[in-house]
């Protein structure tokens, strides 16, 4: 039924996820471990205390509350319902869940591996200006009675506070650096199946997907037939779409954008898609769980339009100053197993693994296994995440058979 050809195209498509996972391995681990030790040592009871108007101090309070958090899109609703409990104002909690999403340091390591340095300025200012859009649109359509009903149905549950602390006692303890290794495990837990099926969809997709599509979804054949600004306008809506498409978190997103890039996608669209894991519908789902459905889905419009307008006005602004990136970065160039810096810093990287696990360990010697089942982590999830280590034990097998041709 399969023919030698079929095999080896399976065995290309693995490489290339593989090749994906080994390009940013030390990266993921280097972001955890500085998100891990911020959760640790950073007292944020003080925060949340402030948030609970839509003023400027509650949104910036917001927004360095979210970069100093997980990036995982589902512990990112979960600690903004949280927030919600506490009394934070809608506005502040939508700022949160952009900045835990866009702003945090493993994303920003990620973007500036795959697709270089104007992706992660671009990422930078435009997750500020996307808080500041979405801030906007909220105070202008604000829907009194929904947000009312949607905070009632919240405060049903319980809520457990963050205990103040001294940060300089806590860094300088054994008990301290405990809680850094479990926060870094914790937040593998929460993400590695998004970051599975990620990446072995960005392989796969990168192989088997012609260019002729990408270039029918995004428009990119009729540059010589339609002005700039109507295709920049077409991809910017469209890489939402895209995005939700994929049901795959912020990290996992960030190598189907290369192979978006490696396309000829335009930066509109590249940046419209990155900022949309928010929106893919599991997402939505938690959201309207917690809120209820018309506001998941006023959030979701909210954020829709927030992206559409952040990706326009950075292809602008980053045009009239000549730094819109080029696309068409081939993932083979960045994908390719070496002997070059990725090596050794993989190298050095297991090692600090291998460092946090031991503190987690000790964590959990003293105080006993805590693990959160997380919104999001149901069956679909669990599933999707063992198709997917079927998938790529498969293309091993294939790549052991047909290497050659691979």
């Amino acid at each position: 039924m399969f023919d030698g050809s079929f095999f080896a195209t399976w065995a290309e498509a693995t490489k290339t996820s593989f090749g994906f996972f080994w390009k940013s391995g030390w990266a993921f681990v280097l972001g955890y471990f500085v998100s891990a030790m911020i959760q640790a040592f950073v007292p944020k009871a003080k925060l949340t205390r402030f948030m609970g108007g839509a003023d400027p101090r509650s949104v910036a309070l917001a927004t360095v509350f979210g970069a100093a958090s997980s990036s995982c899109s589902f512990a990112a609703l979960a600690t903004a319902r949280s927030l919600v409990l506490k009394g934070a104002h809608f506005v502040a909690a939508v700022a949160f869940m952009f900045a835990s999403t866009n702003l945090v340091i493993e994303l920003g390591i990620l973007i500036l591996i795959f697709l270089g340095w104007q992706y992660l300025l671009a990422e930078i200012i435009g997750g500020l200006i996307l808080i500041l859009i979405s801030s906007v649109l909220i105070r202008l359509t604000y829907p009194r009675n929904w947000l009312k009903e949607a905070r009632e149905k919240v405060e049903e549950e319980a809520s457990a506070e963050e205990i103040d602390f001294d940060w300089r006692e806590r860094i300088a303890s054994k008990e301290g650096w405990h809680m850094v290794g479990m926060n870094f495990v914790h937040d593998w837990q929460m993400v590695w199946k998004e970051i599975l099926i990620g990446f072995t969809i960005a392989g796969f997709v990168a192989v088997l997907v012609p260019a002729e599509w990408w270039a029918a979804i995004f428009l990119t054949g009729f540059q010589d037939e339609l002005p700039g600004w109507v295709i920049a306008l077409e991809n910017a809506m469209v890489g939402p779409f895209v995005a939700a498409a994929t049901f795959i978190g912020s990290m996992g997103n960030i190598p189907l954008a290369t192979v978006l890039n490696a396309n000829g996608v335009l930066f509109a669209g590249i940046m419209g898609f990155i900022y949309s894991d928010l929106m893919v519908p599991p997402l939505v789902a938690v959201n309207a769980k917690y809120y209820g459905l018309r506001v998941a889905l006023y959030i979701a419009a909210v954020m829709y339009v927030s992206i559409v307008a952040t990706a326009l006005i950075l292809t602008g602004g980053f045009d009239l100053v000549g730094l819109v990136p080029e696309s068409g970065k081939a993932v083979t160039d960045v994908v390719q197993f070496k002997m070059d810096y990725t090596f050794w810093m993989n190298l050095v990287f297991v090692g600090v693994a291998a460092v946090l696990v031991w503190l987690f360990i000790g964590h959990t010697r003293q105080h006993g296994h805590m693990h959160d089942e997380m919104e999001g982590d149901g069956p679909l999830k669990r599933g999707a995440a063992l198709v997917a280590m079927a998938v790529l034990a498969t293309g091993l097998l294939a790549l052991a058979l047909h290497g050659g041709t691979a």
